[in-house]
């Protein structure tokens, strides 16, 4: 295949299946992927992760299955149409979803390397189906974590992967720095204990300034709370044993947001904070490293 032609070869880290229930139309990948459900009641606000001690039983009892539908023809920098249907077991669309963290679908795209990350809410178009416009910005592999909650079901999420182009190093530049600055803001981040350890509860502190070193007093609620974590295990390929979706609590000091967590496995993990500065989201990346 020439390549200067934008290829694009999607598969999944979970269960890949072949559907036949759709029409994929010429010039346009699909594929299917099932989700491990998300059965921790905590996970949403404590932000724990699914574990590997989840079973293959329960990969095995998924509900759902997202099928994501792209572009063959993809060039890096330039919007593109994704389409993500979600259909229970027997390949019958699911109609009904609720809304979570103020919407019914969150796309965290991140690059395998975790230089590229970004947060994105597709819209809902009825019939189980979703849609968005992605902008990727170079060659490379890509993974795409699909959150959403099908009505009546637990909290679902579906792991998809796309290759942009050919195929770059996916070695990450990892900087266990802990304080850096992004844009006005100043971002120090704290933990509750000296060691990060696997499988211990501990807390994440991102403590906010402005540039004069002075705490922020303008943040705003960030899909309907103080702030937003995502974290992902270095790993590859990337799976949904190394996400981890965390939100903020509540009643912390002016300028500063708490996280609690717990990493399933030692290893480098990539953070990203989000927090709405007066209608301007920040997104603070850093890396730690867990024993």
């Amino acid at each position: 295949m020439n390549r200067l032609i934008a290829a694009i070869a999607v598969f999944t880290t979970l269960l890949l299946t072949q559907s036949c229930s759709q029409e994929v139309k010429e010039g346009e990948t699909h594929v299917s992927a099932s989700p491990i459900a998300e059965n921790n009641p905590h996970s949403r606000h404590e932000g724990h992760g699914t574990s590997d001690s989840q079973t293959q039983e329960t990969l095995l009892e998924s509900a759902t299955t997202a099928k994501l539908t792209i572009p063959n023809q993809v060039k890096p920098k330039t919007p593109v149409s994704l389409i993500i249907d979600v259909q229970d077991k027997n390949g019958k669309a699911i109609q009904k979803f609720e809304i979570f963290q103020e919407q019914l679908m969150h796309l965290i795209v991140v690059s395998d390397d975790l230089q590229f990350f970004s947060h994105l809410h597709p819209t809902y178009k009825e019939n189980g189906r979703f849609e968005v416009e992605a902008n990727f910005p170079q060659s490379g592999g890509y993974t795409l974590f699909s959150d959403y909650n099908p009505a009546d079901t637990p909290e679902q999420v579906s792991v998809l992967k796309t290759q942009v182009l050919d195929k770059t190093s996916d070695q990450p530049k990892i900087d266990l720095t802990t304080t850096k600055t992004f844009g006005d803001t100043i971002a120090n981040l704290k933990f509750s204990q000296p060691t990060l350890k696997a499988e211990q509860e501990v807390v994440l502190t991102f403590d906010l300034k402005q540039t004069n070193n002075q705490p922020i007093a303008d943040l705003q609620p960030y899909l309907g709370e103080r702030g937003h974590l995502v974290i992902l295990k270095n790993s590859s390929p990337l799976k949904r044993a190394d996400y981890i979706h965390a939100h903020a609590l509540k009643d912390t000091p002016l300028g500063k947001v708490n996280f609690i967590t717990k990493f399933p496995k030692p290893g480098k993990y990539k953070l990203w904070g989000q927090f709405n500065r007066n209608g301007k989201i920040v997104t603070a990346d850093f890396w730690v490293n867990v024993q």
